[in-house]
């Protein structure tokens, strides 16, 4: 080989192996940034996890943030405890149907579907979309097709994503998204982008009475897209 070529080749190979390196520094980086805040989610999903409430059908509610009252005092007064029948949550903060929605490890609704599946459930509530705001079509695709088969056997309810102000932009194309989604998997779908609801200061995130509304909102328009659930021994 040329003397010429061979220096482009081994600093072709040199570059490469520089970014290469500059990449996986960057997402060590990122995951040991985002460590606290994971803890921070997780210990907050087990606390919702825990109080179930309620009595007969037996729902199973998985979301975000929006699930697991992030920014109330009290997360058990998060929105699904408006929900008939016996409810528990399966919530995580930042999740999304799409597996990087989240930095969190696990995060993604599929991936929390199938642990949280191991109790007997009469109906699942799929709530979210406001993470995957940043997410191609192709990724919330995936997430939702994993999803279906991880709850395939148990009735479903997507919920779609309200239109907050801090992504207000997004949430057309999401709601779009998993409406069709929806449709192709023959399961029924709750959009919610007009409902007028109050946020708190970030413009993402429900205050208490935000999630009264919500709460009564989604129940009232999963119980008419829904056929009365037997409640199964």
């Amino acid at each position: 080989m040329h003397r010429g070529n061979l220096r482009r080749v081994i600093g072709a190979g040199m570059g490469a192996l520089l970014v290469a390196a500059l990449m996986a520094f960057h997402v060590v980086g990122r995951a040991g940034a985002d460590e606290p805040r994971c803890r921070t989610h997780q210990a907050d999903s087990r606390e919702r996890a825990a109080a179930v409430a309620g009595a007969g059908p037996r729902t199973l509610v998985i979301g975000d943030s929006w699930s697991v009252g992030l920014g109330l005092d009290d997360l058990h007064a998060s929105w699904p405890s408006r929900l008939a029948g016996r409810t528990r949550v399966a919530g995580f903060s930042g999740s999304g149907l799409s597996a990087e929605a989240s930095p969190c490890p696990s995060a993604s609704f599929a991936e929390r579907a199938g642990a949280a599946l191991d109790e007997p459930t009469d109906l699942v509530v799929v709530q979210g979309g406001l993470n995957d705001f940043d997410q191609a079509d192709a990724a919330v695709e995936r997430g939702f097709h994993r999803l279906m088969r991880r709850t395939a056997g148990t009735p479903v309810v997507v919920v779609g994503p309200a239109l907050a102000p801090a992504r207000a932009e997004a949430v057309p194309r999401v709601d779009r998204l998993l409406a069709e989604l929806s449709a192709a998997y023959g399961v029924p779908y709750v959009a919610t982008s007009d409902l007028e609801l109050d946020y708190l200061e970030d413009g993402l995130h429900l205050t208490a009475e935000g999630h009264l509304v919500f709460g009564d909102a989604v129940d009232a328009r999963v119980a008419g897209v829904v056929p009365a659930r037997p409640h199964r021994p």
